[in-house]
């Protein structure tokens, strides 16, 4: 199961408000105003050419509910960063990430007051960048790509408001994705937990065998296809919008309907709990109390494991998640971004590429209270993710997610929770049985291009 930073409404909000409101990025008007969505800004943060200018003066940097547990290192973070650079003040806001999140994020995009340095993820990226209010980091320093993981500097990369791929953002921290799964109940099932399935069809599979042997009494994963849209069809290689991002393509993929004819099986035969289908809890609870067999997909799930049913743990081990058709697995990076409208952005993008240089990247995810992973080539490298002591199952999660980094990208398709919930909204009526697997995805694919309409 796939953890989403933000709430499908807030998601949807940013992405509709921002389109709406954005004007884009421009070099400037007869006057010599520059302007960066809608707001006026110094001519060097836009256009073509390198940013230039002295590293000094005062900036914000804006992080997520972050501040009560890791207070001490981004303190650190900051004391070392102005240090470094004498006159330099950065001033630390810890928003607290709740349900407003995100109409305080357009409302600062549109105010002209973004924070001069900020944590966003992928979707917040995606808008932002479409209004033109980040920074072309591509463009305006053209080696901010050499540190981070190829891949992953590759694959983040966002669309302006011509349509043309940019680069806003630097990959931060990533969570992974591996399978997580009690091996008794998979030899129950006759699953050999040694062997993963290396296709999404072929977890299926699995997962039929586990309903079977469970008879009702536990389960294979939970129905809601909340957790696996897109992120099963990414895998799968199943293209879920065009090029251009304009217009819904996965009904044109006949394993579409094959991926929903199982799910709607799947369902009907007991793999999934049936009150599940609606719900947007993970597997975490049951899970725990040994009724379901495969957990989060996310590694800090082990952990949660560890710490709230050790007996269950001592039967937990992790796999590789079917890489499939795509061949590497994905992820959702968190990302940081430095604001187009930033009045000292110099200043602020040297402080973000500290932030997420090397150093402090592998300094940060040592931490033993977080379970993430670093995006630069260097930090995987480390010992510490490449030589992890012990076989229990967090140690093989860390090391196995480690080796994934080094090829893995972004997710592939970035969706408004609009049309993730379009979307999901068939394939459970499918799933009810209440209409075909091949209606369903074709009403999904009708309904998802009349959001995108909407949205220009």
């Amino acid at each position: 199961m796939r953890a989403r930073r933000l709430t499908g409404s807030i998601v949807g909000i940013i992405a509709l408000t921002l389109t709406a409101a954005g004007c884009g990025l421009s070099g400037g008007s007869d006057d010599g105003d520059a302007t960066a969505g809608g707001c006026k800004v110094d001519k060097g943060n836009v256009g073509s050419g390198k940013l230039t200018g002295d590293v000094k003066g005062s900036i914000t940097f804006q992080t997520t509910n972050l501040k009560k547990d890791f207070g001490d290192f981004f303190n650190g973070v900051i004391k070392d960063f102005e240090t470094a650079h004498p006159g330099t003040k950065v001033k630390w806001i810890d928003d607290p990430g709740d349900a407003t999140f995100g109409q305080r994020t357009v409302a600062d995009a549109q105010a002209c007051t973004l924070p001069d340095v900020l944590n966003v993820d992928s979707p917040t990226a995606t808008s932002l960048t479409k209004a033109g209010y980040l920074l072309n980091l591509g463009v305006k320093d053209p080696d901010a790509a050499k540190p981070f993981v190829p891949a992953f500097w590759k694959s983040s990369t966002m669309k302006d408001s011509s349509g043309a791929s940019v680069h806003t953002v630097l990959p931060w921290y990533t969570g992974g994705i591996v399978l997580t799964y009690n091996t008794d109940l998979l030899k129950k099932a006759g699953v050999d937990p040694e062997k993963p399935p290396t296709t999404v069809f072929g977890l299926f599979a699995d997962y039929e065998k586990v309903a079977k042997a469970a008879d009702g009494k536990y389960y294979a994963t939970m129905a809601n296809p909340v957790w696996r849209i897109p992120a099963d069809w990414d895998q799968m290689n199943i293209k879920t919008l065009s090029a251009d991002g304009k217009s819904a393509v996965f009904a044109d993929d006949p394993r579409t309907v094959q991926w929903v004819e199982w799910m709607t099986k799947l369902y009907k035969e007991g793999a999934m709990p049936k009150d599940s289908l609606s719900s947007n809890n993970d597997p975490s609870t049951l899970y725990s109390q040994g009724k379901v067999a495969y957990g989060s997909t996310n590694p800090s799930f082990v952990r949660f494991v560890q710490q709230n049913s050790p007996s269950v743990y001592t039967k937990t081990a992790v796999g590789q998640q079917p890489f499939d058709a795509l061949g590497h697995t994905t992820g959702a990076p968190q990302y940081i971004a430095t604001a187009a409208t930033s009045k000292n952005a110099p200043t602020a993008l040297a402080f973000a590429e500290f932030l997420t240089n090397a150093e402090n990247q592998t300094a940060w995810c040592k931490d033993p209270k977080v379970v993430i992973f670093p995006t630069t080539t260097t930090s995987l490298d480390d010992p510490f993710f490449q030589k992890v002591s012990g076989n229990d199952p967090f140690s093989e999660a860390r090391k196995l997610v480690a080796e994934q980094l080094k090829t893995a990208t972004a997710y592939q398709t970035n969706i408004s929770s609009a049309m993730l919930n379009a979307i999901v909204a068939q394939v459970q009526l499918a799933m009810q049985g209440k209409k075909s697997a091949a209606d369903a995805v074709k009403d999904a694919q009708e309904k998802a291009n009349e959001l995108l309409k909407q949205a220009g």
